[in-house]
């Protein structure tokens, strides 16, 4: 929200709530957006609050997007009234019932090192940019990351120059989602393609201050700027096509799906070697970031070569016993 002076009775709630929830340590930037909409979209029907019809008429205006963004939004609003009802007894409360369901989750595409190798080589073969000299090797750095390191788009984008320690072969990821920081170490391929892009990103006449971003271009500004999510997120989709990366159905790969092939690929690599890979489940939900083991068990697909890896192992460790001859 942008307002500075609240004049009704709903912007002055919505302020009080913001800051409450600001001084709770939560970042709440989606959170308030969707406040500061409903804020403007009932300054432009001169209502002073939100009753049950406004309420209505504001969720009509998003019915192009998805049912599960506008039950989320739907549900910041209605967190925003129970505050108030607290003291406001008589204050407008959206009933849940009659929010819009949520979709189910968009399987992902997974994928792994052949798939990526093609998209490297499509990157390899793009002609030199005149407006952005960096845009080659920061798309290569981006899907080496995304790849072998897991990384949320966001995470990628907010890197800075300070945040990669190649002596210690790590990446720092700095309050990231649920407020967490973490260090993420790197492969040994990984880190020599850092390398190898920092002897371009640290060259003359790029910014090289330790706080400037580690991917970015300098197009239309004199600063240093660094890409935002959109960009990355526009050029990898473009990568995906022109490197035919999707499934027995034609889908292709969202960005997102980076970190589902990530772990499905960690589980793969651990059943193939023989390790204990419920021991393990826990470093992969710290490397990731996850607050808890749940939230990893959202990336682990139980795609026909790990259910091929976890039959070979049950065959090796108990055929003896299900031929019934085991001594």
């Amino acid at each position: 929200m942008t307002l500075v002076i609240p004049t009704t009775p709903f912007e002055r709630a919505a302020i009080r709530y913001i800051r409450h929830q600001h001084a709770l340590g939560k970042h709440f930037v989606r959170q308030q957006w969707v406040i500061g909409r409903l804020a403007r979209f009932l300054a432009q029907r001169a209502a002073t609050d939100v009753d049950a019809a406004l309420f209505e008429a504001w969720c009509q205006v998003r019915r192009s997007t998805s049912p599960t963004n506008r039950r989320g939004e739907a549900l910041i609003i209605r967190k925003l009234c129970l505050y108030r009802q607290r003291t406001e007894s008589g204050c407008f409360v959206p009933d849940p019932l009659y929010f819009p369901r949520r979709t189910p989750p968009i399987a992902p595409v997974i994928f792994g090192s052949d798939e990526v190798r093609r998209m490297l080589q499509v990157i390899d073969a793009w002609p030199p940019h005149p407006q952005l000299p960096l845009r080659k090797v920061a798309m290569r750095i981006s899907v080496i990351l995304l790849y072998t390191a897991g990384l949320r788009r966001g995470e990628l984008t907010r890197l800075t120059l300070a945040d990669v320690d190649l002596r210690s072969q790590v990446l720092r990821i700095r309050e990231s989602k649920f407020h967490k920081s973490r260090f993420v170490p790197l492969s040994p391929s990984a880190t020599r393609e850092l390398r190898q892009y920092l002897k371009v990103r640290l060259a003359s006449p790029w910014d090289i201050r330790a706080e400037a971003p580690l991917l970015g271009h300098q197009h239309g500004s004199v600063h240093f700027r660094g890409y935002v999510p959109e960009a990355i997120g526009s050029s990898i989709r473009k990568i995906f096509k022109d490197a035919e990366v999707h499934d027995p159905h034609g889908r292709r790969p969202r960005l997102h799906d980076f970190r589902h092939s990530f772990a499905v690929q960690a589980l793969l690599r651990w059943y193939r070697a023989g390790a204990d890979v419920q021991a393990k489940l826990p470093q992969l939900s710290m490397y990731m970031g996850h607050v808890s083991i749940a939230s990893t068990a959202y990336y682990l697909h139980f795609i026909p070569a790990i259910a091929a890896a976890a039959h070979r192992r049950f065959e090796r460790h108990f055929w003896s016993i299900a031929r019934g001859g085991a001594q």
